[in-house]
């Protein structure tokens, strides 16, 4: 008998983007730009920075395990109590609390099969049946999700803005949606991106909606500039914040991710200059893709998804762009192999990319 279950041995593991390092080695090109992890090109807030530095002897401390002043600061933000709120490691770690804490025997999960390749590794890696649904025009199938619930659904997972098509369902879609989905049902909003959608007129933010079974999930490693820190927190009615705070790793996030994260979030400045960069480099983008005859879809996010006729078009694309020092995200593990992901970068490199992206074209 084997001790490995038989869905983990024929899970595929995550796959992160490229190291710079690794590409340095075979790279025709004396720069190396990282596109591909949707990263802040900025770097962190110089207060997240301080604050570390100010705190690094005391990481001999254990982290509070309640996480309580970022959980506050976090609840007066959005007119929440403490008790609304969670912290973990990364979005994705709550992600694994979730998942460990509500589903039990024959439960089963929805999601869109062309979505967020980390809650697809989760959901495969429960064992349990999952409903998959394909995107429409690169969008999620809201309607054909609603389709999938039966009476074993637990789960449903929904990133909003998407990853890694960075489009994303309206107010009116998800009022409709949620109208058709039982109460007994988990619906987990993904909102990794939630700062770069904020002022989309028909965003649905999810603060402004109180249903008992949702739970908003947001992170630190986006917009604040935080991924090497890994730090995400999670919105939901207490009962549910009670609960998963019994299976919750207990030091979890760590001592300097808890520090920068508060620190990141006092910086308001910063967030305003990260945004106003990302506004600018999307447009410049967007305008120069246009000018090429490139298709991409139109995004609310910190990248821009490139569609190619087909994914050998698409593979050459990518090993073009990593001869020439560019990395760039190729998307065949999301369930796109036709399309690639580019990262909005700072002014110069996202200036580099199109030169670089004219030199290919144009030979």
């Amino acid at each position: 008998m084997s001790l490995v279950p038989k869905y983990i041995k024929n899970l595929s593991p995550y796959v992160p983007g490229k190291r710079i390092e690794d590409v340095q080695s075979y790279s025709e090109s004396d720069i190396v730009i990282k596109l591909s992890s949707n990263e802040n090109p900025l770097g962190p807030s110089s207060q997240a920075v301080d604050a570390v530095k100010n705190d690094i002897n005391n990481m001999n401390r254990y982290p509070d395990s309640s996480g309580y002043d970022l959980r506050k600061f976090l609840a007066k933000k959005y007119k929440l109590d403490i008790g609304n709120v969670i912290l973990g490691c990364g979005s994705e770690g709550i992600m694994s609390t979730i998942i460990r804490t509500f589903l039990h025997e024959d439960d089963e999960l929805i999601s869109s099969e062309d979505s967020f390749i980390g809650f697809r590794v989760l959901a495969n890696a429960s064992g349990r049946k999952v409903n998959w649904v394909k995107m429409k025009n690169y969008s999620y199938n809201l309607d054909g999700i609603v389709l999938q619930i039966n009476d074993k659904t637990k789960i449903i997972y929904l990133a909003n803005p998407d990853n890694p098509t960075g489009t994303y369902f309206t107010k009116n879609d998800f009022d409709h949606f949620i109208k058709q989905v039982p109460e007994r049902v988990l619906v987990i909003l993904d909102e990794a991106y939630y700062e770069y959608a904020e002022e989309v007129v028909d965003y649905p933010n999810s603060m402004l909606y109180r249903y008992d079974n949702v739970i908003t999930l947001r992170t630190f490693s986006k917009c604040y500039g935080l991924a090497g820190f890994r730090v995400g927190y999670g919105f939901a009615h207490k009962p549910l914040i009670d609960n998963l705070m019994k299976v919750k790793l207990p030091f979890e996030p760590s001592v300097p991710a808890q520090i920068a994260a508060l620190a990141s979030l006092k910086d308001v400045g910063y967030l305003k200059k990260t945004l106003n960069e990302n506004t600018k480099g999307v447009k410049y983008l967007s305008e120069e893709f246009d000018k090429l005859n490139m298709k991409f879809i139109p995004t609310v996010t910190n990248f821009i998804t490139i569609i190619f006729e087909n994914k050998l078009i698409a593979n050459k694309f990518l090993n073009i762009m990593l001869k020439n020092g560019i990395i760039l995200r190729g998307l065949s593990s999301f369930g796109l192999p036709h399309c690639v992901r580019v990262t909005v970068g700072t002014i110069d490199e996202n200036k580099i990319f199109v030169k670089i992206l004219n030199k290919i074209l144009n030979k």
